[in-house]
């Protein structure tokens, strides 16, 4: 039997833009169990509201999933990406399709360039971390006597790039790109590692 928890977030899923009441009769709880639940949602990042107007009087709360929330649904997403990948490398030479990711990182890396001058190492290390996290990813860093250690312990992308390894490179040229030094890859999910591992050199100063 699905938790009360679970029956909000499929509620919001099937119907966006839910009131207390609307949730609390679709759910079958009182509205105070509700607001209850969606106070921890809302923590969580799973959900959000909005005001909005409502004939005459004071607006009311609509609560909705935000991007985080929806993702605990499947879609057909993920299935649509990988096709159109498999058609890419099939249609495309492969340094061409290397190029293409190594695109994506270079342009993303470009929007927050403005923001890096004048960064220490550490700093910049914080700001990739915050970065990386936006994007879906769990990362931590750690000094180890002259290198930086970047570990990744969950990565949005795990699930493609079982098919299409090449996606790796992405986060790994953003890394290299944001600290201005080479991140090297020593472990990796998808080659058995529990988790994906980079080490940048400590010793080396970031030159952009």
């Amino acid at each position: 039997m699905k938790s009360t928890r679970d029956r909000i977030l499929e509620t919001l899923h099937r119907q966006p833009k839910r009131t207390i009441h609307e949730l609390a009769d679709a759910v079958g709880i009182n509205p105070i169990s509700v607001r209850h639940h969606l106070t921890n949602l809302q923590m969580e990042g799973l959900v959000a509201a909005d005001e909005e107007r409502h004939g005459v009087g004071r607006p009311r709360l609509v609560y909705f999933l935000t991007e985080e929330g929806q993702e605990n649904f499947p879609t057909r997403y993920l299935r649509l990406t990988t096709r159109l990948l498999a058609q890419m490398k099939e249609t495309m030479p492969e340094p061409v399709v290397r190029n293409l990711f190594n695109q994506i990182a270079e342009d993303l890396a470009q929007e927050y360039e403005g923001q890096m001058k004048g960064l220490s190492m550490e700093e910049r290390l914080d700001f990739v971390k915050t970065m990386l996290t936006e994007e879906g990813f769990t990362v931590e860093w750690e000094k180890k006597g002259k290198q930086y250690e970047i570990r990744e312990i969950s990565c949005p992308y795990y699930q493609i790039g079982i098919s299409h390894p090449e996606v790796c490179t992405v986060d790994q040229t953003l890394i290299s790109r944001m600290l201005a030094v080479p991140a090297e890859k020593v472990q990796c999910i998808l080659n058995g590692g529990t988790i994906c591992t980079y080490v940048v050199n400590a010793g080396r100063t970031a030159s952009r």
